[in-house]
């Protein structure tokens, strides 16, 4: 008897680690539910994740509003009748800029997206996961859930609220054997990188020639993680935040 496919849902899954995550579960055979807020991009990547051989959906969805992820963890389980992997990777880095001149506007925006976004996310996800009796969640955190970087303070924080959502998650589904983890992705080749630096091109090599490894990472490598994570490989592996950054947390 074929095994069946996990079903996986993906926030933010449109460009950058959210779309490389979604083609390495597609290259794994996996059902998958992806969404985000661009429907012309939803609709394409859903055209070339059924091009590899597997049923794949674009939902459109908002994470700051209830009713939009509510309405996104109902429908993929109507679809495939149960939901075995989650990735919460929608996310903003927000305005960028020193502690004294930041918003009380772009706190709540960032905050909006990367942890109410997450927490909502994660309650409904884990309703249905722990009527399941089993399931995995991924989180997309950053080195800066682990450390602080001068000039991104509202950032900062709200990665280290999703490690501590992440940890208080895992806690709360461990016995029912559902799991919830976290990625924390050092520097990788993406546009949220080239905006760190200032779209400067010497500012980037010269901060990615201070990290261990010497280069960014890519969005593939971060993604092969997060399949990891969610598979029965990782089985006992539950309220942990892997760092995937090169050596920058190490310094």
């Amino acid at each position: 008897m074929t095994p069946r496919p996990p079903v996986v849902l993906i926030t933010g899954a449109l460009t950058g680690i959210g779309r490389a995550t979604a083609l390495a579960f597609a290259r794994e055979g996996a059902s998958l539910v992806i969404s985000g807020r661009r429907d012309a991009a939803g609709q394409a990547l859903a055209a070339e994740l059924r091009a590899l051989g597997v049923q794949a959906e674009y939902l459109r969805a908002d994470v700051r509003h209830e009713a939009d992820v509510r309405s996104l963890v109902e429908q993929t389980v109507e679809r495939f009748g149960r939901l075995d992997v989650a990735v919460n990777n929608a996310g903003t880095e927000g305005q960028l800029g020193p502690l004294a001149e930041q918003s009380e506007d772009n706190y709540r925006s960032t905050f909006d997206t990367n942890v109410l976004g997450t927490l909502l996310a994660l309650k409904h996800e884990m309703r249905v996961m722990l009527r399941q009796g089993a399931g995995a969640i991924v989180n997309l955190s950053s080195v800066a859930g682990q450390v602080g970087i001068a000039g991104a303070a509202a950032y900062v924080a709200s990665k280290h609220a999703v490690e501590g959502l992440t940890k208080s998650a895992a806690l709360e589904g461990a016995a029912a054997g559902v799991r919830v983890n976290a990625v924390a992705p050092g520097p990788v080749q993406t546009e949220m990188l080239d905006r760190f630096t200032g779209g400067n091109e010497d500012a980037k090599s010269g901060f990615l020639a201070s990290l261990p490894a010497r280069r960014a990472g890519t969005p593939d490598e971060i993604a092969q993680t997060i399949v990891f994570l969610a598979s029965g490989k990782a089985r006992f592996l539950t309220g942990q935040c892997v760092a995937v950054d090169g050596g920058f947390t190490a310094q």
